[in-house]
């Protein structure tokens, strides 16, 4: 059942406040920081982060913990050597190794295989994505944490990304761990958006335990549910971006029902001119649609959803900075784990794998 203290997202200067659990991470590509704001709900200290992206990262510092050290190199320059002189530990000593590989190459909304050994746009610069989870391979081979943790899209179980899946989850296992792999839904775990995601949970062998996965609410959380938290008063002109009625996605919004895509609209007003499925007019009775770098609709006002609306179907902290553009926010908040989908596992990491160690 929910209640409010399960939707209650914590400002981040309450955040900083919450007890040390003694259990360390390190992250790669962290983006704006959304799994690591899980981790920090969940106790663990983020020693190191490392974020190639110059907007996400001057998001994620804006945002961080003092003793957070944020490193911006491509991963293929990181020496493992480099990471633990930084954080003053030993091959073998870090908790948990976090990472979310982009996964632009897999995801069933983009070109998928085409695209696989190719130098691609991607979030306003240019770079191969389709072997970056093999250099994340790299440094757990290397480093050597107790856990990791690696997150995609579900798309890399699917066609023939599922090539790729299975050699990841071989090189994995030759890496010396026991990796269980879970497709786990957003919205089953105290998220208010449809968001599944494939995550990789790897346990040194020499620790002789079993990954394990957070299991699903009794209830999906929805839109509505979290409406009485958003405080209107914090918006400011440059979170809302209106759209005109009789422009064409006025004109497509319009005769657009709650829930749905534009693209029946679409059609139906303007033939074949155009691709509307990303398009979305969500719905307030259903947790909000995945929310990616294209922005989303509100289901009573002709609009994109507002930076604080995204963040709070996010379950990010309503006072946690975003810089740039509303694009670059939006993205931002788009290329992000939800922080409660992270809380969860890292939960689960904490007291049924390190607790028991």
């Amino acid at each position: 059942m929910l209640t409010n203290e399960n939707l209650i997202i914590p400002k981040l200067d309450d955040i900083v406040k919450i007890p040390f659990n003694g259990f360390n991470v390190i992250s790669t590509f962290s983006g704006a920081g959304g799994s690591s704001l899980g981790y920090r709900m969940a106790g663990f200290r983020v020693l190191w982060v490392n974020e190639f992206m110059q907007k996400a990262r001057d998001t994620y510092k804006i945002n961080a913990s003092s003793s957070t050290v944020i490193n911006g190199k491509d991963i293929r320059e990181l020496d493992y050597t480099d990471i633990l002189n930084e954080i003053k530990l030993d091959i073998g000593e870090i908790d948990i190794l976090d990472g979310s590989p982009p996964c632009a190459s897999f995801s069933t909304q983009g070109k998928r295989d085409k695209d696989w050994g190719k130098v691609k746009s991607y979030s306003k610069t240019k770079q191969r994505t389709d072997d970056l989870f093999f250099e994340y391979i790299r440094l757990v081979k290397t480093l050597k944490p107790k856990v990791f943790v690696a997150e995609n899209v579900s798309g890399l179980v699917k066609g023939r990304a599922k090539g790729y899946f299975l050699e990841i989850l071989k090189e994995f296992k030759k890496c010396g761990y026991n990796v269980k792999v879970k497709l786990l839904k957003a919205h089953w775990l105290y998220v208010p958006q449809m968001r599944e995601r494939i995550f990789f949970i790897g346990i040194r062998n020499d620790l002789n335990k079993e990954p394990q996965f957070p299991k699903p609410k009794i209830n999906m959380t929805k839109i509505r549910d979290v409406l009485p938290f958003l405080n209107n008063n914090s918006m400011s002109d440059d979170d809302i971006n209106w759209v005109k009625e009789n422009t064409r996605m006025g004109q497509l919004w319009k005769y657009t029902k709650r829930g749905t895509n534009f693209q029946r609209a679409g059609l139906e007003l303007f033939g074949k001119k155009g691709s509307y499925f990303g398009q979305y007019r969500v719905s307030p009775d259903k947790p909000c649609n995945t929310i990616l770098t294209t922005p989303l609709y509100h289901w009573d006002l002709c609009r994109f959803l507002t930076i604080p609306e995204i963040k709070l179907f996010s379950t990010f902290p309503e006072d946690y900075k975003l810089t740039g553009s509303f694009s670059d926010r939006f993205e931002r908040i788009g290329r992000a784990v939800p922080p409660f989908m992270m809380k969860e596992i890292a939960i689960i990491i904490r007291d049924k794998i390190l607790n028991k160690i």
